[in-house]
Formats: structure tokens, C-alpha cells, sequence
């Protein structure tokens, strides 16, 4: 099946996307014979460079340069913890504050192979967040992230006892379904099909400075449906 990305701004040194959850932004070792957001975007651009990625499972921003010397401004800027990253989530449960932090070293798990985890061998990791709404078992978050650490936002948020709301590694759940919050919901389907089954995160806002320009600029990607169908969801059966 063809992907289509949504490209949200181009000039001749920078382009962004807008990447649906499910596809990589580079090859990875699993799918090596899928499309990319990358491979996707070169067809209409050329050569482009990769400069930082979001998981397959996440929609959202993304952002890459179109010569070298874009390519080292913008890679040095991720480098330095000079961007700012806000992204959405849902997230199980109520927090604990409606604003808080999360400062917490993030390493590779030893024992569980591409996972993550809370060690004092890890990198640092600084996670902002604010609750936007709440409701009787979900959170939805505006999550900033002041590093760019492999599975940051996921790890910290379960770390506080509020896991996404989707997420097989850290929540131990593949899906949410219409039934977990109307008990008495009979699909029409023998069987119930989930509402979203994959991870309740969304990179929404990127704000860095231009590589031409050097004046900061920002981009942003609404919420996609099916985030949006739950949030529905939640505000009317959970609130």
C-alpha cells in the first residue's frame, strides 16, 4: 500500500512533514523493503537529510534539510538541546499535579531488547508536561521535551504511574477500545474493533531557527482523527 505524507512547508534548505503513525523515518532493520517518510519525500524533493526522527508508532513533525550545510545547522541545533519539541498525549489515569517535570537519566534495558529505562548509567533527560484536559481514567497531556532521548516522553510519563494510554512496551496494552469506558457498548461486529491501536502520541509543535533566515519559525500538525475520535470518546462517556 502506498503512503502519502503531508508536507507542511518547503524552501530550498528545509522540509517538513507531517508523518502519519506506522511508518519509519528511515530505513530500520525490520522493514527494510518499506517506504519511508524519507524515501516518500524524495520523490518530490531529492536528496533529503535526516536531522532527528519520532518513533514509527508516533505521528507528527518532522523535520529535514535539503543540502549539507542545512543539514550541520539544524543537526547541531538537535545536538544542543537548542529546539523545542511539544508533543500530545493520552495518557492512562490523573496526574498527580497538573504541571510538572520529569528529570530522569533514560538507558537501553539490558534485559528487555529495545526498550528503555530509568538508570543512573543512562543520558540525562529533562520531560515538561501540563494537563490540557482530564477525565475519570485517561489524561490528555502537553508534553515538552528538553532532550531527545529514544523513547523519552513514554518512559517518563509510566515512570509518574501514567503510562500512554496505547503503548504494548511501557503499558503493557496494544489498543484502546470503546467498551473500556462504556461498559454496556455492544459492537455491531462480532467482534470489537479497536478505536486507536497504536501509540496516543503526537509530535505537534517544532520550533527551531531557519538555516537562511536565523530567525526562529514554528511548526505545527493537528491532532490526527484517531486521537481526536478518542479524545471524543473520553469527553463524552469518561468526563
Amino acid at each position: 500500500m502506498k503512503q502519502s505524507v503531508e508536507v507542511i512547508y518547503s524552501d530550498d534548505d528545509i522540509v517538513v512533514a507531517n508523518k502519519p503513525a506506522g511508518i519509519t523515518v528511515i530505513p530500520d532493520r525490520i522493514h527494510t523493503e518499506l517506504e519511508t517518510v524519507q524515501t516518500i519525500l524524495q520523490k518530490q524533493f531529492g536528496k533529503l537529510w535526516v536531522v532527528h526522527r519520532i518513533d514509527r508508532p508516533t505521528s507528527g513533525i518532522i523535520c529535514f534539510a535539503r543540502n549539507e550545510a542545512a543539514h550541520r545547522h539544524l543537526s547541531l541545533q538537535f545536538q544542543n538541546h537548542e529546539v523545542k519539541k511539544f508533543y500530545y498525549a493520552l495518557v492512562k489515569g490523573k496526574m498527580s499535579a497538573k504541571t510538572g517535570e520529569v528529570n530522569q537519566p533514560i538507558a537501553e534495558n539490558m534485559a528487555r531488547l529495545g526498550s528503555m529505562l530509568i538508570h543512573k548509567r543512562g543520558k540525562d533527560a529533562l520531560t515538561l508536561y501540563e494537563v490540557v484536559e482530564e477525565f475519570k481514567h485517561a489524561s490528555f497531556l502537553r508534553v515538552e521535551i528538553k532532550t531527545g532521548r529514544t523513547h523519552q516522553i513514554r518512559v517518563h510519563l509510566a515512570s509518574l504511574g501514567n503510562p500512554l494510554l496505547v503503548d504494548e512496551l511501557y503499558a503493557n496494552t496494544e489498543a484502546f477500545f470503546f467498551s473500556s469506558i462504556k461498559k454496556k457498548y455492544k459492537p455491531t461486529d462480532e467482534e470489537e474493533r479497536p478505536t486507536i491501536a497504536r501509540l496516543t502520541l503526537h509530535a505537534a509543535q517544532l520550533t527551531l531557527i531557519h538555516t537562511a533566515t536565523l530567525k526562529e519559525v514554528s511548526f505545527s500538525a493537528d491532532l490526527p482523527k484517531d486521537m481526536e475520535t478518542v479524545l471524543k470518546l473520553l469527553r463524552k462517556y469518561d468526563a
